[in-house]
């Protein structure tokens, strides 16, 4: 995909590159080529003409590049449904947020159902983006959290706070 934007797409590519570097200040670009029908993804930090393959990454890192550039391409190329499992493993609080953010650009066009635990991440959204999953047995049910009951809480607390201090529930039951 990425070697694909940077050919076709370049303003976009040029998006998540600019992404990544908030995320990842020494990255400078991706050092993008094709070897047997593969596309390699290796990378270039700023100040260095070293090239680093996926290898030499920490695991947070190549979340953030799959992250950045899933949620950073085309509104034309997304999916009708997006399902992220705890997208924040890994990721410095930073990154979270900007994730978060992008999240949130992404949810205007694509349905995205996001698990996670993160209050870092669940600060990022309203009460009404969220829907809680509480679990009591081998049972599942689903609740949409209701700005107004949070509303005096919301006050002196952020929602990650509530999450937290399991306010608006979610903690698995025996």
């Amino acid at each position: 995909m990425l070697l694909r934007l940077k050919e076709q797409e370049i303003e976009i590519y040029r998006r998540i590159v600019a992404t990544l570097r908030l995320i990842v200040p020494f990255f400078d670009d991706f050092d993008l080529s094709l070897e047997h029908d593969n596309v390699m993804l290796t990378w270039r930090e700023v100040g260095s003409d070293v090239v680093f393959d996926a290898s030499q990454a920490s695991d947070g890192m190549l979340r953030t590049f799959a992250l950045v550039t899933l949620l950073g391409q085309p509104v034309s190329s997304l999916p009708n449904l997006l399902i992220l499992d705890e997208p924040e493993l890994g990721l410095h609080p930073y990154a979270i947020s900007i994730v978060g953010g992008m999240i949130k650009r992404v949810a205007a066009h694509a349905q995205v159902i996001v698990a996670t635990q993160s209050a870092t991440l669940v600060d990022q959204f309203a009460p009404e983006d969220m829907v809680v999953v509480e679990r009591d047995g081998r049972r599942s049910s689903l609740r949409r959290l209701d700005p107004e009951e949070l509303a005096v809480w919301l006050e002196e607390y952020s929602l990650g706070e509530l999450w937290l201090k399991n306010v608006p529930g979610g903690r698995p039951l025996k």
